[in-house]
């Protein structure tokens, strides 16, 4: 035999090893950790250095992997420390696990797109890659996003949300943390686990399009982006002695006041709101009132609890609609629910519980208005593949319905609708609307512009309509001579929507209409989130708020771990100064919940002095903890006897007008 032919028949012997290509559940949960561990430390994806994965599920025969983070040098270049104790990395395991459970029952969209890798690495950075910079790299591309978590190169396609699924576990025994003056660079290197779901699940579909450049700028800055990294802060703040005992360690940074109808954040100053909006504050003499058409015609025992304590603070013409409430006039109820995840929270539940009230105490009818179409309008997507997702928000008001049934209104006077659905009944009125307000002033009350859709412009209108009795010919009798009066309890942030209706509402009725056609407003303040007495709570972080569907186990765990407290840093200050009332989660919480007023004066007077029962903040969550649960079970017992025939016979278009 010659040479060449032994050349090519060692060349046919050799043996081709092609790896298997990685699991879309491994890419998923790599992706997962990686964008949720940067944004737990604050670390940029710039300058975080991840190793290439290592394919462990190939040995394993389970979906598995393992990876690194190198995040620079001693305590790492990001804003939180990585932690030298073993108590420090214990929490920061924690929170991880934590942030990765909460990221996942979310089911974020996990969207992937293709580019050239010369352009990908001029504009993204070499930040994005696994394994760094190779000559291994492919011409083009495949970048995996999580809307403000994460924007690298996956492994593989991963599925399309972070629903799909079970669960992600790190491995401790072969994960660590390397950081400190002694080694050579700080590291997190983490061995995972996928708990993947029974059934088979969709991969994320690639485009060409990429990310909005805007959406990634917050994974680019050495800023903490993970809900769960705040507490981490916190704890390490804590390690360290103050630099001043008589500081209190409940300040609060102030954020700028913004409150419109899209967006509530910042430090409230609710008497410079009631000056720019221009309503008036709920005084003595209107709680006499008040206290006399309801308390005094023997209606109700007494004057609700948000009242009382001056969570629903302010009005329009709370005074207009009780005079004619004096001389004999008809007055019905109208409030709403835009329907965005399936569970409402302890915030939603706000006006309805205040609402269910008011329908006791005047003895009237309620329409609840249902707006699916709006949270389309602003939040709805459309992809080539599986169309838009208009049907999911319909669906979303039939759940939301179910929790509204469960606070117990008198359903001879409550008709629930959605737009949707009854949009037909309200048009002429919306089209009254429509050609009243100019496209000026709607885009000057909301900050429309030319970027935003017709439908848009043209929902404040569908929110106006129900504010004249007319919308309802059928429910309450309504034409354009009726002379009822419709009062909004609602949260203040949705004012404008109702300034706008009042300036048109002389156009909608007849001369004799007692307050020319205006609907009357009481205002609520903002339930505040979990992590501070700012802003309002969010259905899209799950942990700033208690949802109506938690366990009295995910209850606990959420006020123990993330109601932001106005205590001292130490006992002893405690002690000395006592609690910031205005800042505890805990004790605004219970001013919303707790009924009775004298435990809840005694809570603000020992937590407030570090003396008493409720001396510390421990104490004062356990109170709240024991409150919620209580509230919660009684509401899911309700919901659960509530069958979907029961919500249609409430969304039925039927007469609830009391006989005049």
């Amino acid at each position: 035999m010659s040479k060449e032919q032994k050349k090519d028949d060692s060349k046919k012997k050799k043996r081709v090893v092609v790896s298997p290509p990685c699991p879309a559940s491994v890419s998923t949960g790599y992706v997962i950790i990686r964008g949720v561990l940067q944004g737990l430390v604050g670390a940029s994806m710039d300058e975080a250095a991840v190793s290439l994965m290592q394919p462990t599920f190939i040995k394993e025969k389970a979906p598995t992997g393992k990876f690194s983070m190198n995040l620079g040098k001693k305590l790492g270049s990001c804003e939180l420390d990585l932690p030298e104790t073993s108590e420090g990395k214990n929490a920061l395991w924690e929170a991880l696990d934590a942030a990765l459970v909460r990221v996942i029952s979310e089911n974020k969209p996990i969207s992937c797109f293709s580019l050239p890798k010369d352009e990908a690495l001029s504009k993204y950075g070499s930040g994005i890659l696994n394994g760094g910079i190779s000559k291994k790299i492919p011409d083009t591309l495949t970048l995996a996003s999580i809307d403000g978590i994460v924007l690298c190169v996956p492994p593989s396609v991963p599925f399309a949300t972070t629903g799909s699924i079970k669960k992600v576990s790190i491995d401790l025994k072969q994960s660590g943390i390397t950081c400190g003056k002694k080694a050579r660079k700080a590291e997190v290197s983490i061995k995972f686990n996928v708990d993947e779901q029974g059934d088979e699940q969709m991969v994320s579909s690639c485009t060409d399009r990429p990310v909005d450049d805007a959406a990634i700028q917050s994974l680019r800055a050495n800023k903490i982006g993970v809900l769960e990294g705040k507490s981490l802060v916190t704890a390490a703040e804590e390690e360290k002695p103050p630099v001043n005992e008589g500081t209190r360690s409940t300040e609060q940074k102030d954020e700028e006041m913004v409150v419109n109808a899209w967006e509530v954040k910042g430090k409230i100053d609710y008497n410079k709101l009631v000056d720019q909006f221009g309503s008036t504050l709920i005084d003595k003499n209107l709680m006499t009132r008040i206290e006399a058409a309801t308390v005094g015609k023997g209606n109700i025992d007494k004057i609700h609890r948000f009242l009382r304590r001056g969570i629903f603070f302010s009005h329009r013409d709370m005074n207009g609609i009780l005079d004619n409430i004096e001389k004999g006039q008809p007055m019905y109820l109208y409030t709403g629910r835009g329907p965005s995840s399936s569970a409402m929270h302890l915030g939603h539940l706000v006006p309805f519980l205040f609402t269910k009230w008011l329908q006791d105490a005047f003895k009237v009818p309620l329409v609840i208005q249902m707006t699916d179409d709006e949270k389309f309008l602003f939040k709805g997507e459309f992809t080539a593949e599986n169309g838009d997702n208009l049907d999911h928000y319909a669906s979303l008001t039939l759940e939301n319905a179910r929790d509204i049934i469960a606070c117990e209104f008198d359903y001879e006077k409550t008709f629930i609708f959605s737009d949707l659905d009854y949009v037909g009944r309200m048009y002429p009125n919306i089209v009254r609307i429509w050609k009243a307000v100019t496209t000026n002033t709607v885009n000057g009350i909301f900050g429309f512009d030319g970027s935003s859709n017709i439908g848009k412009i043209a929902f404040p209108a569908i929110q106006a309509a129900p504010s004249f009795a007319s919308s309802f010919p059928v429910v309450l009798g309504g034409t354009r001579d009726s002379r009822d009066c419709c009062l909004i309890p609602c949260a203040i942030d949705q004012d404008p929507y109702f300034r706008m209706t009042r300036d048109v509402a002389h156009k909608m009725v007849s001369g004799d209409h007692g307050l020319g056609g205006k609907p009357s407003l009481i205002h609520s303040k903002f339930f505040p989130p979990l992590q501070g007495a700012t802003g309002k709570m969010s259905s899209s972080d799950s942990n700033s708020a208690i949802f109506l569907t938690d366990t009295p186990e995910e209850i606990e765990r959420k006020i123990k771990s993330f109601a932001f407290s106005g205590g001292q840093e130490t006992k002893k200050l405690q002690e000395e100064h006592g609690a910031n009332l205005d800042l505890d989660v805990s004790y605004q919480w219970l001013r919303f919940f707790l009924e009775d007023d004298e435990l809840l004066e005694k809570i603000g007077k020992d937590y407030g002095s570090g003396s008493g029962e409720y001396w510390s903040t421990g104490k004062v969550k356990a109170k709240l903890i024991e409150v919620l649960k209580e509230l919660v079970a009684a509401h899911q017992e309700r919901r659960s006897k509530i069958t979907d025939e029961e919500v249609k016979k409430w969304m039925t278009e039927r007469c609830i007008a009391i006989a005049k």
